[in-house]
């Protein structure tokens, strides 16, 4: 596990917001399951909202960081959703919750995931997206605060710790982890020409959708976890 960089400030985000081709795949995946009263924990930019927007009725925002609130309730304004500026600890009971790209990021992972479960509705989608595979883990992950990055087998060890539970669990991404991978092993300053790198991975998503279904999701530089709340 890593030690938090408290000078962190979110430096990275702009960059993945821009990154379209990735969040469409993401939110194809996802769509199905963003119905009625959703809350999105870490929503950062709302990158993510702008596309997801229309499918839920009502949405809440937890973002605890006070400069991405301030930015969320300046661009965010309408009467379905609503934002809190602190950690998702609530009463309300949900029928979707969203932690994209957020749980690596929360040292008590596992206290957190449970506590978003107890938070949802029967019937309920608890859906998760975490970077994939410790193997890969880099000085990005340090800079930007990932406590840990996960494989299948992390998440059934957390998963066994909840009852009533349905789950759906898939690597995608593969272009991206073989563009991690390569980051990793042979480039030693990672910021240089960053956006640019970044743009280049997002021209590829095509390719790594297409590569994802030939190798059935068997690797990829993201996970995605789906658990449905039966009881």
């Amino acid at each position: 596990m890593t030690k938090k960089n408290k000078n962190y400030d979110g430096w990275e985000l702009g960059f993945f917001d821009k990154s379209k081709n990735f969040r469409n795949y993401q939110l194809n995946l996802i769509k199905n399951y963003l119905k009625n009263n959703l809350a999105e924990v870490g929503p950062g930019n709302g990158a993510n909202l702008n596309l997801y927007y229309r499918y839920p009725k009502k949405i809440d925002l937890y973002e605890p960081t006070k400069n991405l609130y301030l930015n969320l309730k300046k661009n965010f304004k309408h009467k379905k959703i609503k934002l809190f500026n602190k950690k998702f600890n609530s009463n309300i009971k949900y029928d979707t919750i969203l932690y994209l790209d957020v749980i690596e990021h929360i040292k008590h992972d596992v206290k957190e995931i449970k506590n978003a479960f107890k938070s949802l509705k029967k019937n309920g989608y608890l859906i998760i997206s975490v970077p994939a595979f410790q193997h890969l883990y880099s000085n990005f992950d340090r800079d930007v605060n990932h406590y840990r990055r996960y494989n299948k087998n992390d998440f059934k060890k957390i998963l066994k710790r909840i009852k009533y539970k349905k789950v759906n669990l898939f690597y995608y991404d593969s272009i991206g982890y073989c563009l991690s991978l390569t980051s990793k092993l042979l480039i030693s300053n990672y910021k240089k020409n960053f956006e640019k790198k970044i743009i280049f991975w997002n021209s590829l998503i095509w390719f790594s959708k297409f590569l994802d279904k030939i190798t059935f999701n068997f690797f990829g530089k993201s996970l995605l976890v789906i658990i449905k709340k039966t009881k």
